[in-house]
């Protein structure tokens, strides 16, 4: 239970045309908000999702002593195409082929407008896939700031030599009849697409200092990568994970073209916040475009943890740096 507004819904936005061809039919996206929008509609904070998550697993973000006070901001957390809640490949008849993040950013401004008469957003927030959500907001109008956690504004091309291993693991399947459509769930291709995700998301410093166990609580490697891996990829569907990955490859600002001038032209403040030991989505990466943006801070999250660093619920100092540096981002 919380002490604040909590409310939530679907946005029905009808047959969805998408950009590289191709119709979400009856295409909804289910979303929730946390706190109350001011009368000014100032207070928005847009907080997409990551790869695979639900608006209930982000929630540890926001409270009183979290990141995001609900006393004083307006949190709606509209949940990404695939991810087992709005409208996605596993359930929607000829899904297209690619969803692109400029696809979803598209039909999340239509939520905020037509749902609350939202135009302007005084920040967007997201982590991994919400990350590369939040930069592909940035290029839009009315963003005052966008905090880039463990993301980029390009998927890199080690990134997607990640993402490759994972599809072709999906393909392999037996049960999949092409394009990412399955007649069942492969159940031994998502063990082996677990343990492959198992090696990317945490670091080997990670392993080595023993955190699975130490932290975590397995009791052994085996047990971690059933409980932790496994397990979890066996509560989602093969083709919404399939499509989720094929957004991820294409994450573009700049759709092949010229980045730095995309980046240039951004106009909202952004927040870089990668993490020193992210296996894909590197330091580098966010140097590398801090350069070209106009109004930009980068600051790593010093941490073993890898890509897990930057959702660290439940890992303490990863946490309180992430709420330092997000709240003196948004009052300054």
């Amino acid at each position: 239970m919380t002490n604040w507004p909590v409310a939530e819904g679907v946005f029905e936005l009808g047959d969805l045309k998408v950009e590289r061809g191709g119709t979400i039919a009856r295409a909804r996206i289910v979303w929730r908000t946390h706190g109350t929008l001011s009368p000014a509609r100032d207070n928005v904070v847009l907080y997409p999702c990551s790869y695979t998550a639900q608006h209930a697993d982000m929630e540890w973000a926001i409270g009183p002593d979290s990141l995001f006070d609900p006393g004083r901001w307006f949190v709606v957390i509209p949940n990404l195409f695939s991810n087992g809640l709005s409208s996605g490949a596993a359930d929607t008849p000829d899904y297209p082929s690619v969803v692109t993040y400029h696809d979803v950013v598209a039909a999340q401004a239509r939520l905020l407008r037509e749902q609350w008469g939202i135009e302007r957003l005084a920040a967007v927030y997201g982590f991994s896939m919400g990350a590369q959500q939040a930069y592909h907001w940035a290029t839009r109008p009315g963003v005052e700031r966008a905090i880039v956690v463990c993301g980029s504004a390009r998927t890199a091309v080690h990134n997607r030599v990640f993402l490759s291993s994972l599809l072709r693991t999906l393909e392999a399947a037996p049960e999949h009849l092409g394009n990412g459509r399955f007649s069942a769930e492969p159940r031994l291709n998502l063990k082996a697409f677990g343990h492959i995700y198992a090696g990317w998301a945490l670091s080997q410093d990670f392993y080595r200092a023993g955190l699975h166990i130490t932290a975590l609580g397995a009791p052994d490697l085996e047990t971690f990568l059933r409980t932790d891996w496994e397990e979890r990829n066996y509560k989602r569907r093969a083709a919404n994970l399939y499509a989720q990955l094929k957004t991820w490859e294409a994450g573009d600002i700049a759709d092949g073209g010229d980045l730095a001038a995309a980046l240039r032209a951004i106009e909202a403040r952004v927040l870089l916040l990668p993490s020193t030991t992210d296996l894909y989505f590197r330091v580098a990466d966010n140097e590398a475009e801090a350069v070209h943006l106009r109004h930009a801070r980068l600051a790593p999250i010093q941490s073993i943890w890898g890509h897990r660093a930057g959702a660290p619920n439940g890992i303490p100092e990863e946490f309180a740096f992430l709420k330092r540096e997000i709240r003196d981002w948004l009052e300054t």
